[in-house]
């Protein structure tokens, strides 16, 4: 029994040491083909991986003149495991001109998780970032005295011109919208933060590539590991050729100077953005390296706004230049004709006042010509009032409605959605229950709201869209949304007004006249046929704000330009001469009014305005 006892106890020592040597197979087994951790950590130990930064995309004008470029810039990096005791903090912040505190600084911000949420003690921490070759010459020289820094070689922008930073746009570091939403992007890494740098992020950074490196025991770099064959290889960025004509965009910057306001050419009959000009304005170069932050800070205090691109997200009253568009809705909608005939008594008409003199009665072109108010609200009254007013204002606010769809057509009081513009207003062209918040269905009428017929009231437009209203006027009834990829299919993007094409005519003969005998006769070009509306907008904030729309030649037209100067007048004395100058530019190649370009460009409107 005692032999048999002995016997049954060696199966199971047996078992117990083959389940034992299971588990350590089993374990073994998942910590070396399931479980990469491990591996991984092991890997850490033995190998760098370093990201290589691809160069992003150049960005050229239409006639392919070089806008924005890439210099070399680096940054410093550590792996905070290397960094063990007797690291020399002080001739580290010597090599780098850095106090002893901004270094605690780094340090702490680089291990706290909740700023840097990809934190590893075996991976490269950006320290440092956007430093030339001489802020990083001497730790270059002395480099092996600290184990752990890395220097990256990256890129940054540059500029060819001073000119056009509303547009281009700048980059910066990611913050962690990018880094959560994005798994391209790592802390330390750059993006497009506005304008076409934005908008074309994707395209313009290209693709990161990697280099695997092995390293010994004491953590000095050996070599690629496998012949590289773990490498990839970074993919620059794809170019990006824009419509922009830089050196109208730096004329019109010029005329602004001194002065806040906009300035936007379209070729119509592409939609392609010629310029885009805002100010005030700054150097773009000034959003570049180690500066950016505290530029930026400096910009979004100024009380100018020049981070506000004022062409595309600032508002007014169209004012008289909306005359036009006032005269093609009554002319499709059969409130008039082009033969059609209003008193008017000058200043002492009512209930609107015209500005001057101008004889009476007037029909369509002397009435844009001479931008007579009374005609335009005796059409705008006879429309809206063609059927009657109706039970409870049914019919009234029935026209009211057609009118407004009719308005909108020309893409105001929207933002246009197929372009790559993306910071935008829409405007308004307030709707009827707008006014019935205000008035009650029965409680308006023509009378009430007459202020529309000239472009005052609640109308409120960007500058863009004026330049917009010039160029389907100047192409007799449609208009491709406005945008600034050269090589982008806009064509595609065609939209087509229900208006019919001799309505245009009409306009364009009127406006044609105010080139010749009107407001803007004084800075019409004699070898340009060109046609043109001004307007001096009523502003409860201080003196009128000067606009003007027009398009050159009439017979084809090739360029249409919205212009606004706040606070500066009349249209006819700011706005207009500074568009007249664009179109000759752009058509002639040269401006010839020395003396006219001097002028305006050298006047100051507004004090305290200047370019950063």
């Amino acid at each position: 029994m005692i032999n048999d006892q002995y016997y049954r106890r060696r199966y199971i020592i047996s078992g117990i040491t083959v389940g034992v040597v299971l588990i350590y197979v089993i374990r073994l087994f998942f910590l070396q083909v399931i479980d990469q951790s491990t591996k991984d950590q092991a890997d850490n130990n033995a190998l760098v991986r370093q990201t290589i930064y691809p160069s992003r995309g150049l960005m050229y004008d239409r006639n392919g003149e070089l806008l924005v470029f890439n210099q070399p810039i680096y940054e410093v990096t550590m792996i905070m495991r290397e960094m063990k005791e007797g690291w020399d903090t002080v001739a580290f912040c010597h090599c780098l001109k850095i106090s002893r505190e901004e270094f605690n600084t780094r340090i702490e911000e680089i291990k706290d998780r909740r700023k840097n949420r990809g934190y590893s003690r075996w991976t490269p921490q950006v320290f440092m970032s956007q430093l030339k070759k001489e802020d990083i010459a001497s730790l270059q020289e002395e480099l092996f005295l600290f184990p752990g820094v890395q220097i990256q070689k990256r890129t940054l922008r540059d500029y060819t011109y001073n000119a056009a930073a509303h547009v281009l746009g700048s980059v910066g570091e990611v913050n962690q919208s990018d880094l959560d939403n994005d798994p391209y992007y790592t802390r330390g890494d750059y993006s497009g933060r506005d304008g076409l740098e934005k908008t074309y992020e994707q395209q313009l950074r290209g693709k990161k590539g990697v280099e695997v490196l092995m390293r010994d025991v004491r953590g000095r770099i050996q070599g690629s590991y496998q012949g590289g064959e773990l490498d990839r290889t970074a993919v620059a960025g794809t170019d990006l050729y824009t419509t922009l004509d830089i050196h109208l965009q730096m004329l019109a910057e010029e005329l602004l100077s001194g002065k806040i306001g906009s300035a936007v050419a379209i070729e119509p009959k592409t939609g392609e953005i010629l310029a885009l000009a805002s100010n005030p304005a700054w150097n773009p170069k000034v959003l570049v390296g180690k500066e950016r932050s505290k530029n930026y800070t400096t910009l979004l205090k100024d009380p100018t706004k020049p981070l506000m691109n004022r062409a595309t997200q600032a508002t007014y009253s169209p004012g008289s230049t909306f005359k036009t568009i006032q005269s093609l809705v009554c002319l499709e909608q059969g409130a008039i004709t082009p033969n059609t005939l209003y008193p008017c008594s000058g200043p002492g008409s009512t209930p609107i006042k015209c500005t001057h003199h101008h004889g009476s009665p007037v029909a369509l072109d002397r009435a844009i010509e001479q931008s007579c108010n009374p005609y335009f609200w005796c059409a705008f009254r006879d429309l809206l009032q063609k059927d009657g007013y109706g039970k409870d204002n049914a019919d009234f606010r029935h026209r009211y409605e057609l009118w407004r769809d009719a308005v909108m057509e020309f893409g105001l009081g929207q933002k246009f959605t197929d372009t790559d513009l993306n910071e935008q207003s829409s405007g308004s062209i307030p709707s009827t229950k707008y006014f019935d918040r205000w008035y009650g269905k029965t409680g308006w009428k023509a009378i009430t709201i007459r202020s529309l017929s000239i472009g005052q009231g609640e109308i409120l437009v960007t500058p863009l869209q004026l330049a917009n209203q010039a160029a389907t006027i100047a192409n007799g009834g449609y208009f491709i949304s406005p945008h600034l990829n050269k090589h982008d299919s806009m064509r595609i993007h065609r939209h087509n007004l229900h208006i019919k094409s001799k309505h245009f005519d009409a306009v364009k003969e009127g406006m044609h006249r105010v080139m010749i005998y009107g407001t803007g006769r004084h800075y019409a070009v004699d070898t340009l046929h060109m046609a043109g509306k001004t307007g001096t907008v009523q502003n409860s904030h201080g003196r009128d704000h000067a606009i003007f729309i027009g398009f050159a030649p009439v017979e084809d037209p090739q360029i249409a330009v919205a212009v606004v100067v706040e606070n500066a007048g009349f249209g006819a004395t700011w706005a207009c001469p500074i568009a007249s100058m664009m179109i000759e530019q752009y058509l002639t190649g040269e401006v010839k009014r020395k003396d006219l370009r001097k002028r305006i460009g050298e006047s100051v409107l507004n004090a305290g305005v200047k370019k950063w």
